[in-house]
């Protein structure tokens, strides 16, 4: 089996290896997810840490990020990188072993073949990725359980978690989004999201810049979800005619004033005389 190639191989435009735009790209990258952890207190001496690696830009990016803060923290903490091999058709068994040797990082590849049980269960045409990631997610919360981790680290980023919003506004008319560190619905486990200040955009670049091995989502032949990218649409457009507003969106949803919406649940409005 070839490998699968990064899905753009072209360094990003004015960005080489060692020049003065990349290196100010991995420093903001650095700056802002060391930022993320410092704010949301999510790693502390003695953690030990399951770095979730689908293989894609943004968990890659995540990988590298971390083992950077390691090497530079004040706390010392543990990193093992684990991967999910769902057993989708044409899934490149290789590369991520191959990838994390020659990093010399400390892995660990799980083999479920949840691929089955999501084809039997999805009526055909219909798309697998709702049930395919609650089976991926309850197989790390026990492998982290198992095995003592007491952080999962996921790469959603700050574009992730702005969508997460807006999908659920317009579709489950609720204010919500992916919070950068939560307890996870079992209790077990704190989730921890470094890349959540750091924009899709700059990831991009870096993975590019990178020549990460990406590996593609799509392998089981599933649509990607068209709300998301309905979502993703909208947010792109608005970037390209108000270049910041993402980052602004992002930012309100750090500055919530309870008494100026209309959740009766988060403000006494019936004690205002």
């Amino acid at each position: 089996m070839s490998d699968i190639p990064v899905l753009d191989t072209r360094p990003p435009a004015g960005l080489t290896p060692g020049s003065v735009g990349a290196n100010k790209l991995a420093k903001r990258l650095k700056r802002l997810t060391g930022q993320a952890v410092t704010d949301y207190d999510m790693i502390r001496d003695g953690d030990r840490i399951m770095v979730c690696l689908s293989g894609g830009k943004d968990s890659y990016t995540m990988l590298d990020m971390l083992l950077y803060l390691q090497s530079v923290a004040p706390v010392r903490f543990e990193l093992r990188a684990v991967n999910l091999d769902q057993k989708q058709p044409g899934f490149p068994e290789h590369i991520l072993p191959e990838y994390l040797s020659g990093l010399g990082v400390d892995y660990e590849v799980l083999e479920r073949d949840t691929y089955s049980v999501v084809a039997e269960k999805v009526p055909e045409g219909a798309t697998m990725c709702g049930l395919c990631s609650r089976l991926r997610r309850g197989i790390l919360y026990r492998y982290a359980r198992e095995n003592g981790f007491n952080r999962i680290a996921l790469g959603h980023h700050r574009d992730d978690m702005v969508e997460t919003m807006f999908l659920n506004m317009f579709h489950g008319a609720r204010m919500a989004a992916m919070p950068p560190k939560l307890r996870s619905d079992d209790g077990d486990n704190v989730v921890i999201r470094p890349l959540a200040y750091c924009s899709e955009r700059d990831i991009e670049k870096y993975s590019r810049l990178n020549q990460y091995p990406i590996i593609p989502c799509n392998l089981c032949g599933s649509q990607a979800n068209l709300q998301r990218q309905n979502i993703k649409a909208m947010l792109s457009e608005w970037e390209r005619t108000d270049p910041g507003r993402s980052e602004r969106i992002f930012r309100s949803m750090t500055r919530i004033a309870p008494s100026q919406m209309a959740d009766r649940e988060l403000f006494d409005f019936a004690a205002l005389d």
